[in-house]
């Protein structure tokens, strides 16, 4: 049998079996990515008989009933939706949903006498040369004789026989034929999604996380379309609250819904370290109430997949969907993810730009929730999650085959009957002496500002309270809150004009510091025995030339928690590869410690 069959229909039938149901579009609630003119063109196309390519659908495979009879699911829209949505927009007249949530029609205006389209504009409007809008021309009942009457009197220029011999070609675009690739109903789930990512990868690059959202959506038994639009919906609040409205104002039906109250703590929320996108939400809940790392797992266990026995069963679709709604909705409330932003706070990520790596937020939460669901105590809960999420960082541990990684770790603190000793095994194993004294100092050794070994030590410095360099009223986490930038020890000009002029050998984290833009302009570009000299000096004067006022204790308490080593007074430019290294060594001890003490 072939995997695919290729047949042909009309726009009309398309729109036709769209409204009926027979072909489930799950991205019709979500914000229309095509603009106008795009929507314009497409049009156009179709006016002058071109081509617009196919749309491919998929039925949902086999899936074998209790009574045990055999289930033929709706039809996916796996490519071709937002073709399918202009079309609806400009013909049939259907309002779109804008990146504000807000619906919105797209209106497509005709001149007949040019036989050309463009976007409507209040320009259109008053020209009597212009249709407005199409849409009016494509609905049952449309009076085409009073038009072309009306049309022709306020347009001498053309004759009603070529009007309506323009008008008729215009009407033709309802007829026009459109491909249909059908994908066969016996496709297994991996090969699908393939499919499904391959054909999408010439335009916006689609994943695993897309296609699940895509067939959860596509549910009707077990509310696919109420979970896809709770996912949708929370993953836009927490980056734009103000759309809060718009969504209850335009779909009515979900905000009648006990999943939208889950939300509304959402219309007040900004600012968040962890700004979740779908793709997240998805994972998170899956790993957690699933136990599996593998999105593409997901997509067969809500086909009814029975991997052992290689058939698909209805009974595990609607287990998978509602393991899944209670994994989102766990997701979304509001005390679980305050309680675990605060877990994350508390290690000193206080920006999001201080942790690069979604992947490490992903788990860190699963775990959390996981932990929750054991009813482990909350100050185990608290400092379990703390020190994995810190622990992921420090080993990279999700860089690589992240997926596995996650799989195999959730099930592993699942299954031991004090998660803290699985925390403490993989400590032991992959801490040791070695990793603090060598390998944490060697990968210290770069000159990406946003490394994450960079970025721990700011955090240890957040959680020390450490005042920045060379002040002691402002601390690292004023200026990381305010936006402060980090600087050299060795001044940049300075080393440039020692001949270090590789960005890599100058721009070493190893050489940076946060202080103040006060305190690094009056450094310039001096050699740090001039300027450490200059801070020496107004001790006795008390005329502050660099920082603040501060005594020798002061002082040295200042170096050692910004990891400056005190031989900085006498360094010059034949000093900066020996400070580099005692600097990393400082820096890498300071981790330790912060490590331990999480």
């Amino acid at each position: 049998m072939s995997n695919y069959n290729v047949n042909n229909t009309t726009i009309s039938n398309l729109i036709g079996w769209i409204h009926a149901g027979d072909i489930a579009i799950p991205e019709i609630q979500r914000p229309f990515v095509w603009k106008a003119s795009k929507v314009r063109d497409l049009i156009d196309s179709l006016y002058k008989d071109y081509p617009v390519g196919y749309i491919i659908t998929w039925q949902n495979p086999d899936t074998r009933l209790k009574d045990g009879s055999i289930s033929r699911g709706k039809k996916i829209l796996i490519d071709g939706q937002q073709r399918v949505t202009a079309l609806m927009a400009a013909i049939a007249g259907m309002e779109v949903i804008d990146d504000n949530f807000k619906k919105k029609p797209i209106k497509i205006a005709f001149n007949p006498i040019e036989e050309k389209f463009e976007v409507r504009n209040p320009a259109i409007d008053k020209d009597t040369k212009w249709i407005p809008d199409i849409s009016e021309v494509f609905k049952q009942g449309y009076d085409q004789f009073r038009f072309m009457e009306k049309y022709c009197n306020d347009n001498t220029d053309i004759s009603m026989n070529e009007l309506n011999m323009i008008m008729q070609k215009l009407q033709k675009i309802n007829f026009n034929s459109i491909g249909i690739i059908e994908l066969s109903h016996e496709l297994d789930i991996e090969t699908v999604t393939e499919i499904f990512i391959r054909i999408n990868s010439a335009g916006v690059v689609l994943s695993q996380a897309d296609f699940a959202m895509s067939k959860i959506a596509s549910n009707v038994v077990y509310d696919g379309m109420v979970i896809r639009k709770t996912i949708d919906y929370f993953s836009n609040l927490i980056k734009n609250p103000g759309i809060y409205d718009n969504i209850v104002a335009n779909d009515k039906d979900f905000a009648e819904l006990p999943h939208l109250q889950k939300l509304k703590w959402l219309k007040n929320y900004y600012k968040s370290v962890y700004e979740p996108g779908y793709t997240d939400v998805l994972r998170v809940a899956f790993i957690y109430k699933f136990r599996r790392g593998k999105l593409a797992d997901l997509v067969s266990l809500l086909s009814g997949r029975d991997f052992e026995a290689r058939v698909n069963r209805e009974g595990i679709a609607e287990d998978s969907f509602r393991k899944l709604e209670e994994g989102v909705m766990s997701f979304v409330d509001e005390t679980n993810f305050k309680r675990f932003l605060m877990i994350v706070k508390s290690t000193g990520i206080i920006d999001k730009s201080l942790v690069r790596s979604q992947n490490v937020l992903n788990f860190a939460y699963a775990l959390f929730l996981l932990l929750r669901e054991k009813d482990i105590s909350g100050s185990e809960i608290n400092h379990i999650v703390r020190k994995w999420l810190v622990f992921s960082i420090l080993t990279g541990r999700y860089s690589g085959s992240p997926e596995s990684w996650f799989e195999y770790d959730i099930r592993r603190f699942d299954t031991q009957e004090d998660p803290k000793q699985y925390l403490e095994q993989i400590e032991a194993g992959e801490l040791s002496d070695a990793y603090w004294n060598h390998v944490l100092v060697t990968r210290l050794d770069s000159s990406v500002k946003s490394s994450p070994y960079f970025n721990l030590f700011t955090m240890a410095q957040v959680v020390n309270k450490d005042q920045a360099f060379l002040s002691k009223s402002i601390t690292v986490q004023h200026l990381i809150e305010e936006r402060g930038d980090v600087h050299h020890l060795f001044p940049k000009r300075y080393l440039q004009k020692n001949g270090v002029n590789n960005r890599s050998q100058y721009n070493q984290i190893g050489n940076y510091v946060y202080t103040e833009q006060v305190v690094n302009l009056a450094i310039k570009d001096k050699a740090p025995e001039d300027y450490m000299g200059s801070v020496k000096e107004q001790q006795d004067t008390n005329e502050l030339k660099i920082g603040e006022s501060m005594d020798t204790d002061a002082l040295k308490e200042n170096l050692e928690m910004n990891c400056v080593p005190e031989s900085i007074y006498n360094m010059t430019i034949e000093d900066y590869p020996a400070f580099l290294d005692e600097r990393r060594r400082l820096m890498a001890q300071k981790i330790k410690q912060y490590y331990w003490g999480l």
